[in-house]
């Protein structure tokens, strides 16, 4: 889940609410869905919160939101803009990351509170909607220190988006004090040996020029000459990606902090050339983006998911205050058309709406209400067995762990030491953890794009995170799994599974055998463990695990090419069965 570091004085000072200690505005905070985790060296909030809520990675953001909650703003807000006198042309840019956009920023009282706020902003959006730069890259720039060349097309000044040969190119790269090609920032700066690796197939790489020269070589590093810095005061910021509107998303998160600040927002136009690669070639676009979307969602089932009764005009009134604006329709079925602002990226569905609205109306308040059903609850078969295996596992010393159900693909199997499963040949078939995984259509973050085929690979990235902690380290969990299946109505087959793993000075394959034997001696099944082959294990040291006759996983000792991709200087030893095979 994302965390955001927020000030709380500045959230008192840009909420204007200087009468809330920081007990009120932690509760106030948990309202809207953002937990406090604790409290940085520099006493500031660390808040966590749901990873779709972008707009709250600044400070800024978090205090939009705690406004619409104190009723001081309603309904959707747009912040004015004036004419563009800056052009961003495009031609000749990379094919493998065509499109770019822009904004320019004017008046801003950059205070070190400020600049903090806006370089984490970057970072976090970088992290998230960016893929770690690589859909989306911002640069923000000092404006006074760009010069622009005179626009082709009408009046103003133009900078230009274009690609650069990587060995001619020269500029002072931020946190250098000499020219350098680009070819020599991936190869010797810091920031670009991180980031070098997004143009490292390349044959030009992308750059922006004004009239002096190159001052950004997008998505590595900017410039020094444009730095930004607590005496800039009107501000150029150029995003560039493989995706347009995931740029113009993040471009309007970034205004709408900057003009919290105070910043005057002003349009840039950005001209793509006849001939540019990609959807908008000879296309003119006024950026930035605050285009309204809206939604229909139908009175009945805001009733219905959020079970209460409510009349017309408090479900406008609950939207205004979510920052939402509701309109009724005309017909036979009572709806409402909801505007939704620019900033607010997480708005897919009704169902989040009604959310929104929930949070207005304020889900503590929600009085609880006894199903008015015949039957009496129970737990399931599946969830008996479930805790049944959990209780034997912390008999055993094991500890439970609760991990994310999403992984993505380098740490479910290039890690482990597997290879990425072709498309369902069936040539891995049986093989534990190698089912072709459910990939996530739009992933918001790079580090979970799949649904895990097993769960040692979320064990052994604890482990990871717990070599400055005392061994021996015996874990386990279990979890959901899931992989491709045509055979399935859903076209996924998802199943519960049980992994443990011995990380110890003097692991082995008998110690993990011996855990086994017991927890499958506590559910009466027969274990037996004929010897197999498993990438992710040591050959000659690893088991199939049969119960009852039936092959259900995977025994034996964790082979010493994933230990050292994990960082682990001691051995381990682990199994992975499904559940099932206790029933």
């Amino acid at each position: 889940m994302p965390v955001v570091d927020v000030d709380p004085e500045e959230l008192r000072y840009l909420t204007g609410h200087d009468e809330k200690d920081d007990e009120e505005l932690k509760s106030d905070l948990f309202d809207l869905g953002l937990e406090f985790e604790g409290l940085t060296e520099d006493d500031e909030f660390q808040l966590e919160f749901a990873p779709d809520r972008l707009d709250r990675l600044s400070v800024e953001g978090v205090a939009r939101s705690l406004r619409y909650h104190y009723g001081d703003d309603r309904g959707v807000y747009v912040p004015s803009t004036n004419s563009a006198d800056w052009t961003i042309e495009v031609e000749d840019q990379p094919e493998e990351r065509p499109y770019v956009t822009g904004a320019v920023v004017r008046g801003l009282d950059m205070s070190e509170e400020a600049l903090e706020s806006l370089i984490q902003l970057q970072e976090k959006l970088h992290a998230t909607m960016g893929r770690k730069r690589a859909k989306g890259a911002i640069g923000v720039h000092d404006l006074t220190m760009l010069k622009g060349a005179a626009a082709t097309e009408g009046e103003g000044k133009s900078i230009t988006y274009t690609s650069a040969d990587p060995d001619e190119a020269t500029f002072v790269p931020l946190d250098a004090d000499a020219e350098m090609t680009p070819n020599e920032v991936v190869a010797s700066h810091e920031t670009g040996q991180t980031y070098g690796d997004l143009v490292a197939d390349f044959d030009r790489v992308p750059a922006i020029y004004d009239a002096i020269g190159l001052f950004s070589f997008p998505p590595v590093i900017n410039g020094h000459r444009t730095e930004v810095s607590e005496d800039s005061r009107d501000l150029f910021i150029e995003m560039t990606g493989t995706d347009q509107w995931t740029i113009d998303r993040m471009c309007a998160i970034v205004c709408y902090a900057l003009e919290a600040r105070g910043g005057r927002v002003e349009r840039v136009a950005v001209e793509y050339a006849d001939d540019a690669p990609g959807e908008y070639a000879g296309r003119t676009l006024e950026r930035p983006d605050f285009a309204v979307r809206t939604k229909t969602v139908t009175h009945d089932r805001i009733e219905s998911i959020l079970g209460v009764s409510l009349d017309e005009r408090e479900v406008v009134d609950y939207a205004e205050r979510a920052g939402l604006d509701a309109t009724p329709t005309t017909g036979d079925d009572a709806a409402y058309e909801v505007e939704i602002p620019p900033y607010r990226v997480d708005v897919i569905h009704p169902l989040d709406l009604i959310d929104d609205i929930g949070r207005a109306l304020g889900f503590n308040s929600l009085e609880p209400v006894y199903p008015d059903v015949s039957t009496v609850g129970g737990r399931h078969d599946r969830s008996r067995l479930e805790d049944a295996a959990r209780d034997a596992l912390v008999g055993l010393g094991f500890e439970d762990l609760l991990n994310f159900h999403m992984i993505n693909e380098a740490e479910n199997f290039e890690r482990m030491n597997l290879s990425v499963p072709d498309d369902g040949d069936g040539s891995d078939a049986g093989t534990v953890g190698l089912d072709e995984p459910v990939t996530i259509q739009e992933p918001y973050s790079e580090d979970y794009t799949i649904l895990r085929t097993w769960a040692l690979p979320s064990i052994m990235m604890v482990l990871e995170n717990n070599t400055h902690r005392s061994y021996p380290q015996d874990l386990a969990e279990i979890g959901l799994a899931a992989g491709l299946d045509d055979s399935e109505n859903t076209g996924v087959a998802e199943h519960r599974t049980v992994a443990g793993a011995l990380a110890r000075t003097d692991a082995s394959y008998e110690d993990a055998k011996a855990r086994l034997q017991a927890l499958a001696d506590a559910f009466d099944t027969d274990l037996s463990t004929p010897s197999t082959t498993h990438p992710t294990f040591i050959d000659g040291r690893a088991a199939e695990v049969v119960l009852d006759g039936e092959s259900v996983g995977v025994v034996g000792e964790i082979h010493p090419t994933v230990l050292v991709e994990h960082d682990l200087e001691l051995p381990v030893a682990a199994f992975e069965l499904r559940l099932d095979g206790l029933a």
